[in-house]
């Protein structure tokens, strides 16, 4: 059934603090229910004079996985409130906003967090922008908020691998402003992230913006972008989105925020309509696909297997047999041809 904007979330103001949860299972994809909930839940906690903050947290083992990859090459993905518009909105707001990390944030889940003005995160937290790996670059803010976090140099890196870091990492570099008490209750850790954001309500906190923001190139050598990109020709030969990862982020530098999410927004229609997009994309539900066997219940009890029969040593049987091998599992060929049952044996 299609689930209304009450099911998508979940808002709770305890005292001056308004908790909006995210609360669309599995992965709290950020498709077009979702991003219509979270945008009436902001204007309703903006417009309550009682709340002094709001904290976004998760009703999941995650925070959030990013884009509704079932929206992907429909209306729904770019309907008003895209993504891009609502993390502006976000990150204008007077009252300040603290993510609250309970796992993973990846793409539009990890540009979320960094449109909002404090983040506390669990020690188990990881963060990272993988968009590289659809065959597209962050098109909601992530190849212009995150240089201004934590430097061009490790932007770069992040965006153009796709690689998610750790809480600790991430506190280093000061992407996250706090990391709560080791937890496996959720409740508890949305307690100590409403008690951060009545900390930061006493200490007069201000508003952030990555807009007040300029990209930190102290440590940037002259010639960082062009021995980047030799550095990772090999590996992103023949792919389109790499290189516009790093131009992007090159436009962190040069740009004023507004324009730059502008020219991000350019370079992702770019990527959107090539052929390694969609062969990317392809390949990613290919591997989704291939882990669900119709029919069969995922939580069926796994077998324990102790032998396994093979009838047939050749190319195919040998490899197959081998694999087993491998595993540990003792493996039997039947074979009616002597030369190939000894090729598989040796």
């Amino acid at each position: 059934r299609s689930r209304g904007l009450g099911d998508v979330y979940k808002r709770q103001v305890q005292g001056p603090v308004a908790v909006i949860t995210l609360n669309s299972p599995p992965v709290n994809g950020l498709g077009h229910g979702l991003r219509a909930g979270l945008l009436e839940a902001y204007e309703a906690a903006t417009q309550d004079e009682a709340v002094k903050a709001m904290v976004i947290a998760s009703s999941s083992k995650l925070f959030c996985g990013g884009a509704d990859i079932s929206e992907f090459g429909g209306d729904k993905a770019f309907a008003k409130p895209d993504l891009p518009a609502l993390l502006v909105t976000f990150e204008a707001s007077q009252k300040p906003i603290i993510a609250a990390i309970n796992g993973v944030a990846l793409g539009g889940g990890m540009e979320l967090t960094l449109a909002c003005d404090y983040r506390i995160a669990l020690p188990q937290a990881k963060l990272g922008l993988p968009e590289v790996n659809l065959g597209i670059l962050p098109g909601a803010g992530g190849t212009q908020r995150l240089p201004r976090l934590v430097g061009a140099q490790k932007a770069t890196q992040m965006i153009t691998s796709g690689v998610p870091i750790g809480s600790q990492e991430a506190l280093e570099l000061g992407l996250l402003d706090k990391i709560a008490k080791t937890s496996t209750d959720g409740d508890n850790f949305l307690e100590q992230a409403v008690a951060y954001a009545n900390e930061l309500i006493e200490n007069n906190a201000p508003v952030k913006t990555c807009a007040d923001l300029t990209v930190d190139t102290s440590d940037l050598s002259d010639d960082f972008f062009s021995e980047f990109r030799k550095s990772i020709a090999r590996r992103t030969k023949g792919f389109f989105a790499p290189e516009r990862c790093i131009q992007a982020v090159e436009a962190a530098i040069a740009l004023p925020l507004t324009e730059g999410l502008q020219k991000e927004n350019e370079l992702f229609q770019e990527c959107v309509v090539t052929p390694q997009a969609r062969a990317q994309q392809s390949l990613f539900f290919a591997q989704r696909a291939a882990g669900r066997i119709p029919g069969l219940d995922p939580k069926m009890a796994i077998r324990d297997i102790k032998k396994v029969g093979i009838i047939g040593a050749g190319t195919m049987g040998g490899g197959i047999a081998m694999n087993f091998a491998n595993a540990g599992i003792e493996v039997k060929l039947l074979e009616i041809k002597g030369d190939a049952l000894a090729v598989s044996y040796t």
